[in-house]
């Protein structure tokens, strides 16, 4: 027995290790020399196995627990392939609907009742068709008229005379009623007028003011139209600040005299810290407020309702300060040369279809002519209330930038008035249109007079620079209040507001054409 067991040991060996691919292909992965047919096997006692046959072992159970595996791998695939099985089966009968049914029920997108609001894509090919359109008007206008331009002709607008300025000294000499409304409220202020004293002379002071500057402008024949129109709306603007001036400080006398101290402080804006640390702007009260600086910083502050203490911006924004800078200028030369290349001509050439009242000649005239004064009214708009107001609040560090709002959205007449011009319309809110419904007036009647005080206003700017009274802008403006009411009761939406936009695109031209046609009649006559 112990002769036979190595030998059988080592027959087993070698059958092991001499297999086609088994312990020597296993002995050569872990790097050591493979034996050949003939070679001596090493001896081993009974008992201890060899390292072919741990190896060949190692084998077999390994390939046993992978067969264990890929027969669970495969029953779980089937059991996966009959759970989905429902599923496919599904999937498969929708996929057949969705071919034999194609159609569901859903409206056109330009339909109302799509609710489809995405129409980017069409304001843009209308943006391009404007651009494409106008570039036509602009090359047909340089075609037949040649370069109009001329900056040198500007100058002579404001001035006839290089050495007689009437519009500087008539806006220089507005100092003395500011001065004069200044040391009135001082005077009110310490008690030595009384109130009814106080607001004679007040309104004494603002009348003459209008007065002043009318006569100025009627008598003095080197006033220009253009120097009548700048300097008339100077003298407007301060009456409109001088008014809200005493009347602001009115309230705060009236305040102090029912003793109530903590409501001083709800006309005066809280201060805003610097954001650089440096000291904030003091807060002042009635009545520390009387000064000539507090009056002047108002004076030229873009607002014209007062208070005792403005909103005041952190710092200057230079940038922001440079780039309004640039736009008031470029803009400033891209309006006179619009208006000499192409309003003057259109206008001068409608002067004979109105001669001989051609009424097509009118219409067609009125349509050439609309385009190019609305876009001049736009940029105007832009370069006004935008970059020239801007300007001035960043260099006053002036906080409430709020000078318009999305009057383009307007869908009547009256959203549009109360939100294209903001200072306008805050002093009429603050000083005329509600202290009119505490007096017990009707809400129609109160509109209808701040329309009429606006009607005024633009008669007085264009009447008198032009030394002739038409009462062309006071009938638009007093038009607009049966406007207003036709379109808030029967229009709405986008339909109230193509109305709005019609009303601008066409009210304005007729009204200069008005005015063109009887200042061009009464300086120079028909023509021929």
């Amino acid at each position: 027995m112990s002769d036979k067991g190595p030998a059988t040991r080592r027959r087993r060996t070698t059958t092991s290790g001499c297999g086609g691919g088994g312990a020597g292909s296993v002995k050569q992965a872990n790097g050591t020399k493979g034996l050949d047919a003939g070679a001596k096997h090493p001896q081993y006692p009974a008992g201890v196995k060899t390292p072919a046959a741990e190896v060949s072992k190692r084998q077999r159970a390994s390939h046993n627990n992978n067969g264990n595996l890929d027969r669970e791998e495969s029953g779980e695939t089937e059991q996966h392939r009959s759970s989905n099985s429902p599923r496919k089966q599904r999937s498969a009968v929708e996929d057949i609907n969705d071919r034999l049914s194609c159609h569901v029920l859903q409206e056109s997108l330009l339909s109302s009742a799509s609710g489809y609001s995405n129409y980017r894509g069409i304001l843009n090919w209308c943006v391009v068709m404007l651009m494409l359109s106008n570039a036509r008007l602009f090359l047909e206008n340089i075609i037949k008229y040649g370069i109009l331009v001329d900056p040198i002709q500007v100058v002579s607008l404001f001035l006839k005379d290089p050495y007689s300025w009437p519009a500087a000294c008539l806006i220089i000499a507005s100092n003395l009623f500011i001065l004069t409304t200044l040391y009135v409220e001082r005077r009110l202020a310490v008690g030595t007028i009384s109130e009814t004293t106080g607001w004679i002379l007040h309104i004494f002071n603002l009348t003459c003011m209008l007065v002043f500057s009318s006569v100025t402008v009627l008598s003095v024949t080197s006033m220009t139209p253009v120097g009548g129109v700048f300097s008339l709306g100077i003298y407007t603007v301060l009456f409109l600040k001088l008014y809200s001036y005493q009347d602001a400080n009115r309230w705060c006398r009236e305040i102090r005299q029912a003793k109530a101290k903590r409501l001083t402080r709800s006309y005066s804006c809280p201060d805003v810290k610097q954001s650089n640390g440096s000291a904030v702007h003091p807060l002042v009260s009635y009545p520390g407020n009387l000064t000539h600086r507090d009056m002047y910083y108002f004076v030229f502050a873009p607002t014209l309702c007062y208070q005792l203490n403005f909103p005041r911006s952190p710092r200057i924004r230079k940038r922001f300060l440079i780039r309004r800078l640039f736009e008031m200028l470029f803009l400033m030369q891209l309006l006179v040369g619009l208006i000499q290349q192409w309003m003057v001509p259109t206008i001068q050439n409608s002067m004979k279809p109105f001669r001989e009242m051609d009424f097509s000649r009118m219409v067609e005239r009125l349509l050439k002519l609309a385009v190019p004064n609305h876009l001049i009214w736009l940029i105007f708009f832009y370069w006004f209330f935008h970059s020239s107001l801007n300007f001035m609040a960043e260099l006053l560090q002036f906080g409430d930038r709020e000078f318009y709002r999305d009057w383009w959205n307007s869908e009547t007449v009256t959203y549009f008035w109360a939100n294209w011009n903001i200072p306008v319309h805050k002093w009429c809110l603050r000083h005329f249109y509600k202290p009119m419904l505490k007096r017990g007036t009707n809400k129609f009647l109160a509109q209808t007079a701040v329309f009429l005080v606006s009607a005024f206003f633009h008669e007085y700017l264009v009447s008198i620079p032009l030394k002739m009274f038409r009462l062309w802008a006071f009938m638009g403006m007093m038009a607009q209040v049966p406007l207003a009411w036709f379109v808030g009761r029967y229009l709405n939406g986008n339909y109230g507001n193509a109305a709005v936009w019609l009303s601008l695109i066409i009210g304005q031209p007729i009204a200069v054409l008005m005015y063109f046609h009887d200042y061009y009649v009464m300086h120079h006559g028909y023509i021929k």
